[in-house]
């Protein structure tokens, strides 16, 4: 399986290393055929129209494929027949707890898809709902401000929830440049989650298997890994390479 995890919306990728990689995995899944991907992507009042071009513009130029948009509004969840017979899953950006929400009751096709081999790229919320523990916003630790408020997502308090179990680990995105990597340490120093991953922008996080020890940093920024021990966290520094 391979599960790349984006520090950013598309907008942030400016080299070609992050679809690329996706691409690959796609040729490695559908050899001989036009590879099938489901994007998800959350549409608010046509919003789609927009933004969809921005992750299957890229995509369409590197391979012939079919895209299947799959497309989440409030109070709209995604079908989890959708992810039946597609060779790659796209998951866009946006509010991270209306992704959540949208994509929660395909938890479980999501996961069977990936452990078949269908390669998973999630971007910003797209990566923050992977986890089987999920950041889904808040600037807050009880009571005490973790970043800026204009990361929070709407919520006060930092919450964890459940997410899709693509991975173990918590993560935040946007890590440098929003300042969220406080954010994450923060949730692991308090034990709200045991570890976790920061990616910054033009950056992702690729893992061949579901676990920290054995993962590939692209792009050209940073991934922070932290891990807790009692009431403290232990930050280590991965940089990329294109």
């Amino acid at each position: 399986m391979t599960i790349i995890l984006v520090g950013g919306g598309p907008d942030t990728v400016t080299i070609p290393a992050v679809f690329d990689r996706f691409v690959r995995e796609l040729r490695h899944r559908a050899p001989g055929r036009v590879p099938r991907v489901a994007v998800v992507l959350f549409d608010h009042e046509g919003s789609s129209e927009y933004f969809l071009p921005a992750y299957v513009g890229p995509l369409e130029s590197r391979i012939d494929c079919t895209v299947l948009p799959v497309l989440l509004r409030f109070n709209k969840e995604a079908n989890p027949a959708a992810f039946d017979d597609v060779d790659g899953i796209v998951v866009g950006g946006g509010p991270t707890p209306a992704y959540l929400e949208g994509l929660l009751p395909s938890a479980g096709a999501i996961r069977r898809a990936v452990s078949e081999g269908v390669p998973y790229m999630g971007f910003s919320a797209g990566a923050m709902v992977a986890p089987a523990r999920a950041i889904v916003g808040g600037y807050r630790i009880r009571g005490t401000e973790v970043c800026a408020m204009d990361f929070s997502e709407g919520l006060e308090e930092v919450e964890i929830r459940d997410g899709l179990g693509l991975v173990p680990f918590a993560v935040d995105v946007h890590a440098a440049q929003a300042g969220t990597l406080s954010r994450a340490v923060g949730a692991v120093a308090k034990g709200l989650v045991d570890h976790a991953a920061a990616v910054d922008e033009n950056t992702a996080l690729v893992l061949h298997h579901a676990d920290l020890q054995q993962l590939d940093v692209i792009g050209t920024g940073n991934c922070w890994t932290i891990r807790g021990a009692g009431p403290k966290a232990t930050v280590s520094v991965l940089s990329a390479h294109s």
